[in-house]
């Protein structure tokens, strides 16, 4: 097969290669939120808190939709990883093909329905009648460029699924330049309001879309499609609809448990809005690290499972395991100690001291359960890896379970204390059901793939080396050598 640009993650250290795989994710998630830092900042600082509690209060919503279509395109790229683990070049070109037919009609498809439906989402989420005008002007125009989002998700999929992890990140950073840019001319100049945030986020990322897909066409020849692999092939649209949908569904199905969170919180007034805004957002910029390792281990696991190499994804999974726990204590560190001061990138702490309080809270409460968060991330993405995203698909409905159940009983029982509590209350809850899942599938592909899992490889050497200890001491003593070495002694052999 054909490896112009493309990386192989079947071979060499997990350690390693997880590193430098994920480090230029990393780099293009903290660009990536980067610009919707000045976006929330400059709303925050600009234009009040009132204008930032609108833009906040769509996260759940927006969730709810993009999650699906960037869960979706996510989902189509795990064939295609597979696929280039098992250098069937053929078929990663028709899957690549089935994945932009059914990209471009999901994109259209949801966007024409959300975009109408906006108005009536925000008003059953209980949204404060003094910002739902601003906050349907922001999510329309973010629902009617979905198209545009999933240009950029499925293009940079499908490079992942390649090993080329640092394009997509190059044109992250040229998207965050053109979003900062353009939120400053349509905010402050052309006065846009909140809208100018979202046409500003919409341009971006056409910018970063565009470019990946010239970079597949011009630096990646295995990916140049024939007439042959152009055909729309509905056998392999069914097969990636199995795999993509569930991980789509997962994320939706997790939002839903985040909606009725913020129908709860919304019910607390502005302020409280304000602050699950801005602790929101700046707990996203900590999260990235968490996502790096997760859109890692769905290509990791992806391409060893294509190429059988089951032990290999288990020392993958606790690689990116140690590196996850070892950030988190990091992570919590820095909270505990700075987070006023971060936060008052959105929040000025003299005009809104209650808003920067319970963001104080909110952020807090969430970097003590990091490691939770973690665990979500890399069990579930490396669950997903390996072809089973229905049963990952679950995690998402306990977190759904947890949020729901905080909403309906402990923020009205412990008012914003308790909307805090209710991501950590949903990881928690998930990693209950991913942990005994991840070891059931790792022992399903064992049996399936008739190869050994690493516990039960360590169990076969373990006992090798009994055994062979054994013969070792039997034959020291007949032949009179010693008992550790089972070689006779210097001066016997003289």
């Amino acid at each position: 097969m054909s490896r112009t640009a493309t990386r192989n993650l079947t071979q060499g250290s997990p350690l390693r290669l997880i590193l430098s795989f994920a480090s230029p994710l990393l780099f293009g998630f903290l660009f990536q939120q980067f610009y919707s830092f000045v976006d929330t900042a400059i709303v925050g600082k600009v234009l009040g808190a009132a204008k930032l509690a609108a833009v906040g209060d769509t996260g759940s919503i927006n969730f709810l939709v993009l999650g699906f279509v960037q869960g979706a395109c996510a989902g189509f790229s795990i064939p295609i990883a597979q696929a280039f683990g098992a250098r069937d070049e053929a078929g990663m070109r028709k899957y690549v093909s089935a994945s932009i037919y059914l990209s471009a009609a999901l994109s259209i498809v949801v966007a024409i329905i959300t975009s109408l439906a906006c108005p009536w989402m925000l008003r059953l989420m209980n949204t404060p009648e003094e910002i739902i005008d601003s906050s349907v002007s922001y999510i329309r125009i973010i629902f009617m460029g979905i198209p545009v989002t999933v240009l950029y998700n499925m293009a940079s999929g499908i490079l992942r699924s390649l090993g080329d992890s640092k394009t997509p990140v190059y044109f992250l950073i040229l998207a965050s330049l053109v979003n900062v840019v353009l939120d400053l001319v349509l905010i402050l100049y052309v006065h846009m309001d909140v809208a100018g945030a979202a046409v500003a986020t919409l341009i971006s990322q056409l910018v970063s879309g565009v470019g990946c897909v010239l970079v597949m066409i011009r630096r990646f020849p295995v990916l140049r499609l024939s007439a042959e692999d152009r055909k729309p092939d509905f056998v392999l649209m069914r097969r990636l609809m199995l795999v993509g949908l569930p991980m789509g569904l997962q994320y939706s199905i997790t939002a839903i448990g985040s909606i009725v969170v913020q129908w709860s919180v919304n019910g607390l007034g502005v302020s409280a809005v304000a602050a699950v805004a801005a602790g929101g957002k700046l707990s996203m910029f900590f999260c990235c690290v968490f996502d790096a390792l997760a859109t890692t281990m769905a290509t990791y696991c992806g391409q060893n499972m294509g190429a059988r190499e089951v032990i290999r994804i288990q020392k993958g999974v606790r690689a990116a395991s140690m590196i996850g726990i070892l950030y988190s204590i990091l992570a919590l560190l820095v909270i505990v100690l700075f987070a006023p001061v971060l936060l008052s990138i959105f929040v000025d702490a003299a005009a809104e001291p209650e808003v920067m309080r319970m963001a104080v809270a909110y952020i807090r409460y969430n970097g003590l359960f990091y490691i939770p968060l973690m665990f979500v991330n890399v069990l579930r993405f490396s669950i997903q890896g390996m072809g089973y995203t229905k049963v990952a698909m679950l995690a998402g409905v306990f977190e759904m379970i947890a949020r729901t159940l905080v909403a309906l009983f402990l923020v009205p029982a412990l008012g914003f204390t308790g909307a805090s509590l209710s991501n950590p209350a949903a990881w928690v809850l998930a990693d209950l059901f991913l942990f005994p899942c991840y070891f059931q599938v790792i022992r399903s592909l064992s049996q399936r793939l008739h190869v050994p899992a690493l516990s039960i490889r360590k169990y076969r050497l373990r006992k090798e080396g009994q055994h062979a200890h054994s013969l070792s001491r039997r034959s020291a003593r007949q032949h009179g050598g010693s008992p550790c070495t089972g070689k006779r002694h210097s001066r016997d052999l003289a």
